[in-house]
C-alpha cells in the first residue's frame, strides 16, 4: 500500500502518463492512488502542461522542511461538506481549470477557495495557510484579483483583520478577464498580419486568427452581459423580440458597481 506522500518513481509515472495523454483518473488508477491525490499533485506543480517530476519532488521536499502553521481555532467551513479532503480536491480541480483560462496559479487558488467558502470570504492568513504560500504571495494574488474586480477587501471588526470577499459579479467579471486575454492575443495576431502583409501566407493566417478571436470575444461578452443583465433585473433569461443587443462597450447594468473597462 503506497504511503501518504508520492514517491519519486510515482511522480515519474505521472509525468509519463501526462506525456501519453492519459487523464488523471487513469493515472491515479495505475498508481493505486486516489484521483484527488494526483489532481493536487499536478495542479500544485504547474498543471498538466508544465508538470515535471524532479521539480515536483524538490518542491515537496522543500515544503516538508517548512515549519507547520498552527491550525485556526475556528476553521472556515467550505461548501458545507463535512469531508475537508473532498473540499480540497474540488478546490484543486477548480483552481487548475481557472489557470487554464489564463489566471496566475496563486490568484486562481485564492479565487477557488473563496468560491468554495461558506461565507465567500477569507483572511490573508487563512488563504496563506490553505495555499501553503507566503503572505507576500497572497498579497500579490489578491492585488491582481482586486484590480480585475473579482474580489473586494473588507474589515472584520471581530478579528480586527482584513478579509477578502468574492465579488457578487465575479462570474461575469471572470468572463471579462478571459475576453481581455483573448483580445490581447487577437490584437497581436492582427499586428503580425500587418507586419507580414495580408497578401502573404503568414499574414493571411494571422489576419484570419485575429479576426476570429475578436469576433469570439465580442460574442461571448455580449451573451454574458445580456444574461447577467436580465438575471439582475428579474426578467426572462432571453430578451424579447426587438430588444436591443448590448455591445462590449455598453456600461454595466444599472445598480452594479463599475467593473474594469473592456479593452478596445
Amino acid at each position: 500500500m503506497p504511503g501518504r506522500r508520492l514517491t519519486r518513481a510515482e511522480r515519474r509515472s505521472i509525468a509519463d502518463g501526462l506525456t501519453r495523454g492519459l487523464d488523471l483518473t487513469a493515472i491515479a488508477r495505475g498508481l493505486g492512488r486516489p484521483t484527488s491525490t494526483v489532481l493536487r499533485e499536478v495542479a500544485r506543480n504547474g498543471g498538466p502542461g508544465r508538470y515535471h517530476p524532479e521539480l515536483a519532488q524538490y518542491a515537496t521536499a522543500r515544503r516538508a522542511r517548512r515549519r507547520p502553521r498552527p491550525a485556526p481555532s475556528t476553521p472556515e467551513r467550505y461548501g458545507g461538506d463535512p469531508d475537508p479532503r473532498a473540499a480540497a480536491a474540488f478546490v484543486t480541480e477548480f483552481s487548475a481549470a481557472l489557470v487554464e483560462t489564463g489566471l496566475p496559479r496563486t490568484a486562481a487558488g485564492v479565487l477557488a477557495w473563496l468560491y468554495a467558502s461558506e461565507t465567500g470570504s477569507c483572511t490573508a492568513g487563512e488563504l496563506a495557510q490553505r495555499l501553503q504560500v507566503s503572505a507576500a504571495t497572497v498579497s500579490q494574488a489578491v492585488g491582481f484579483l482586486n484590480k480585475c474586480a473579482l474580489i473586494r477587501r473588507g474589515y472584520d471588526g471581530r478579528s480586527r483583520r482584513h478579509r477578502y470577499y468574492l465579488d457578487d459579479d465575479a462570474g461575469f467579471r471572470s468572463v471579462v478577464v478571459v475576453v481581455r486575454a483573448g483580445r490581447r492575443l487577437a490584437g497581436t495576431a492582427l499586428r503580425g498580419a500587418d507586419t507580414f502583409g495580408t497578401d502573404t501566407p503568414a499574414g493571411a493566417r494571422l489576419a484570419v486568427t485575429g479576426r476570429l478571436l475578436e469576433q469570439l470575444g465580442d460574442d461571448v461578452l455580449r451573451s454574458a452581459r445580456r444574461r447577467w443583465q436580465t438575471t439582475a433585473d428579474g426578467t426572462e433569461d432571453a430578451p424579447g423580440p426587438g430588444a436591443p443587443t448590448p455591445s462590449p462597450e455598453d456600461p454595466p447594468p444599472p445598480g452594479s458597481q463599475a467593473g474594469p473597462p473592456v479593452p478596445a
